[in-house]
């Protein structure tokens, strides 16, 4: 072994045995492993009453934990509470939601509710929407945030365990004494310790610690427990103090999907090979053969879906697809919160039963009359893909903007991306003028002349069920996956993604993908690609010109100069030639030459410039100065007159051509190092350049 493995091999030891430390220590800190008597855990609930929480208070309580913020909705008359636990700091975003903050406030309401024993506590929560549309990143966030919060003190839970003879004894002294001597074995539901409280004295004992809402502890244990609670009382004779301090002790658990804590998940799989025992458990022929019974409650395998769910969660995945008698003891868990154990009395429950569908299933469940009494056992909450651009964007780059083998991605290539899809979701505007385009872009919150915030609110309200139709994130991830692992002609591994392979991607799974809508929407979704690619035009046309046209200390000088005029031209006064020194008319063709650049015509250049002035007055009255750059299309307009004065100088145009002359490369080059700075890499800067030329060699031979 070489010295340097050894080194190697010495400094791993020393990692693993700080990494152990420090395990230990964040256990101990946060109390996890502890353990006590019952008398203990009482101490410690009436201190905080909150450890005796239902499902849902546990669940609302960890989504408040994490704050919120009021935020305004450009499409609703009120501000909408950004909860933060849908964010998933935690794990650096990997289960954020984006773009649904109105329909996350209604499920939040809901939850909120059933919190508080308004009845929706006897409901399960149906998220409905098209494939792709977070419902089931919102189940997984919720059952990931309840096991992180069973971790810290806040969120801490207790259930208790039987002294083996205890649990053992009746059955088979001998063997227990043999093979279990000494130790402990838990509740299997994991029940909360005041439930051993004797029914007739619980409801005054709960009070007495501080619980008002108590409902979901005034059930009896589960089977397996009763049946032992009742057998040691008649042997203790009824002393149950003495029993409980004898026999049981108390300890903390912690939630984990994985190890079957609380957390579950059923899905529906073939007919022939799932029954309802998955739901509600089964005998266990071991155990039989220990009890020497399949009627002894401890003989019962309490392994069920909805047993693991008990004081957590369990979600169902395409719950309409459920066999009929799958949906009997879904209807008893959400109605009376009990389900039924075959052979056992009914067993009490307590857990948050989220579900979710599909509109294709949820329309033939709406027609069964079969399926009423689910109907009215459900709260259906809509969850639509998202309609606002920078949302959907955000999707895309939280799975691929970081660097992938090294690959540059261009700019806009996600916001390219994410517009399209936008565009397939949303519904075409009744608003004369407004083309789908521009529609987006309201909702993405860019101002259009002629709307206000009242027009958004107005597209959104008659589009009915907008975003619930339409291509789904999925079909984007995969198509940027796809661009990622493309390969140059020679086979060559690409240094930089660009929209337009993006695009391509897309395009070629329109030609024969049954997956992405019908033929009609192929078609229709194949014609927005032409407009996403004129927009992305637009968009690289006006980086060059900012790059052409990037010089601060003339734009600064032609935006004075602009207001100089205006101010004259609106107070009819005349300006002073700053050259000549003569008193002169404000320079009307200046002045045009500025706001052709952002459409405003002839006839209304008088309220444009007075709408400036306003402005600037106002500004002025809270003691501030106007700033160009804070007017998008004023600023857009400088940019682009400066880059029509500049533009010769570096002949564009000429770029097309294999042959480029020393000076105009120079200009390049320092064109190239402007776009650089902006998020361009050389490469796509390159080719960003060549396009654009492209684009004014062929304007150049239609004006010809």
């Amino acid at each position: 072994m070489s010295d340097n493995t050894l080194i190697q091999t010495e400094n791993l030891g020393a990692t693993l045995a700080l990494m152990s430390r420090r395990y230990s220590d964040s256990r101990k800190a946060s109390e996890i492993d502890w353990t006590g008597s019952f008398e203990n855990y009482c101490e410690l609930v009436s201190k905080k009453p909150g450890l005796a929480r239902n499902a849902y208070q546990r669940l609302y309580d960890m989504i408040m934990l994490e704050g919120t913020e009021m935020r305004k909705s450009r499409f609703v008359r009120r501000q909408v509470p950004h909860y933060f636990f849908f964010d998933d700091k935690e794990h650096g975003g990997a289960q954020a939601i984006f773009g649904i903050d109105f329909n996350l406030d209604i499920m939040m309401k809901q939850v909120e509710s059933a919190s508080r024993g308004y009845g929706q506590e006897r409901r399960a929560f149906l998220l409905l929407g098209p494939v792709g549309s977070a419902k089931s990143t919102i189940a997984s966030r919720l059952k990931a945030g309840l096991e992180a919060y069973s971790y810290i003190p806040d969120g801490a839970l207790h259930s208790f365990s039987w002294k083996s003879q205890a649990y053992f004894g009746f059955a088979d002294p001998e063997r227990t004494k043999k093979f279990y001597d000494g130790e402990w074995f838990g509740c299997p539901m994991r029940e909360d310790p005041l439930k051993l409280i004797p029914m007739q004295e619980r409801e005054v004992f709960l009070k007495s610690l501080g619980i008002t809402n108590y409902e979901h502890l005034m059930t009896e244990l589960c089977p397996a427990c009763f049946h032992v609670y009742e057998k040691l009382l008649k042997q203790y004779d009824g002393d149950f103090l003495r029993m409980i301090r004898e026999n049981i002790q108390v300890e903390r658990f912690t939630l984990s999907e994985a190890r079957r804590v609380g957390i579950a998940t059923f899905q529906p799989k073939d007919e022939k090979n799932q029954d309802s025992t998955e739901l509600t458990g089964e005998v266990s022929n071991r155990n039989e053969v220990i009890f020497g019974s399949d009627t002894d409650p401890r003989a019962f395998n309490f392994n069920g879906e909805f047993q693991v769910s008990h004081r957590g969660i369990i979600e169902f995945v395409e719950v309409l697809k459920l066999d009929v008698a799958f949906l009997y003891d879904l209807l008893g868990a959400t109605q009376e919160h009990k389900i039924k154990p075959k052979k056992f009395a009914q067993t009490a429950l307590d857990t948050v039963i989220i579900c979710h569908t599909n509109e294709p299933e949820y329309r033939k469940f709406i027609k069964n009359e079969g399926m009423e009494a689910l109907r009215d056992r459900t709260i259906r909450i809509t969850i639509p893909y998202g309609v606002t651009l920078a949302e959907e964007e955000e999707i895309y780059k939280r799975d691929y903007g970081r660097k992938f083998f090294g690959r540059h991605i261009a700019p806009y290539t996600f916001r390219m991306a994410a517009a399209w899809a936008l565009l397939t979701r949303l519904k075409e505007p009744k608003h004369h003028g407004l083309s789908l385009l521009q529609k987006m872009q309201l909702y993405n919150g860019k101002n259009i002349p002629g709307f206000t915030e009242d027009n958004v609110v107005s597209l959104r309200e008659e589009a009915e069920n907008e975003g619930m139709s339409g291509v789904s994130p999925r079909v984007i991830q995969t198509q940027l996956a796809n661009a990622l692992v493309t390969m140059g002609d020679k086979g060559e591994a690409l240094k930089c993604v660009n929209p337009f392979m993006v695009l391509r991607q897309i395009e070629e799974v329109l030609k024969d993908d049954s997956k992405v809508g019908t033929e009609e929407d192929r078609k229709r979704y194949k014609d927005l690609l032409a407009v996403i690619k004129d927009e992305y035009s637009d968009l690289v046309k006006r980086d060059v010109q900012m790059a052409i046209s990037a010089d601060e200390d003339a734009l600064l000088r032609l935006s004075g100069n602009y207001i100089d005029n205006v101010k004259a031209y609106t107070q009819r006064e005349k300006i002073k030639n700053k050259f000549t020194g003569n008193e002169e008319q404000p320079d009307e063709r200046l002045m045009r030459s500025i706001e052709e650049k952002i459409d405003i015509p002839e006839t209304r250049k008088d309220d444009f410039r007075r709408e400036i002035m306003n402005y600037i007055g106002a500004l002025a009255l809270d003691g501030k100065k106007f700033d160009y750059k804070k007017n998008e299309r004023l600023t857009k307009a400088f940019e682009l007159k400066l880059f029509e004065d500049q533009k010769d100088t570096i002949k564009l145009t000429s770029l097309v051509s294999t042959v480029i002359d020393k000076d105009t490369q120079e200009k390049i080059d320092i064109v190239k190092a402007r776009l650089e700075k902006n998020g361009y890499c050389d490469v796509c800067a390159t080719d960003v350049l060549q396009y654009v030329a492209s684009i004014f060699a062929r304007g150049d031979q239609k004006a010809e």
